[in-house]
């Protein structure tokens, strides 16, 4: 079979051009905006953990951290702002979490693995807890290696980042109803 302009004609078409969707696409060609790493403004916030539930809590920071609650959102950027939690000792497990939930960790040796229950890890380390819920939510690689650095949790309510002068952020679909 004939190819190009000769197949038209011989199908009765006579079309000498393309269609102008092609010729649109070729000419104009608009190139995505990609923020320089001096361009990126980072803001301070601070979040007051008491009665705010841990899993509700930590996927509005995740998304901070990542930067996905800016216009300049870039996935293969860091263009997240810092974070600083205070009252992690006050933070709310809803259910059954603090006996079913495990935490597991592993020493790289044979039969090394070892499972507390999340209650536990709470009451003991509860800022740990909440930077390990954090980290989880965050990407496995080393932009979330990067990403996880902004983040500060802290068990009681005093912080030492007076200095960046954090912006309070309320979670308020992260609160814990009273009953």
């Amino acid at each position: 079979m004939p190819s190009g302009r000769t197949a038209l004609v011989a199908l009765g078409h006579l079309f000498t051009e393309r269609p102008p969707e092609r010729r649109f696409r070729r000419g104009n060609s608009v190139s995505t905006y990609t923020p320089r790493a001096s361009e990126i403004e980072r803001v301070w916030h601070v979040v007051d953990a008491e009665g705010l539930i841990l899993g509700r809590m930590a996927t509005e920071v995740a998304s901070i951290l990542r930067g996905k609650h800016k216009a300049t959102f870039t996935p293969h950027m860091d263009t997240g702002d810092h974070v600083v939690i205070v009252n992690s000792d006050k933070v709310v497990l809803t259910g059954a979490k603090a006996t079913d939930k495990m935490v597991y960790d592993h020493s790289g040796y044979p039969g090394g693995l070892s499972s507390r229950a999340y209650g536990d890890v709470l009451s003991n380390r509860s800022d740990e807890a909440v930077r390990r819920t954090i980290r989880g939510m965050l990407p496995k690689n080393r932009l979330g290696r990067q990403m996880i650095n902004k983040l500060k949790v802290y068990r009681g309510p005093e912080h030492p980042h007076e200095a960046q002068q954090p912006q309070p952020l309320v979670i308020e679909h992260a609160r814990a109803r009273t009953s």
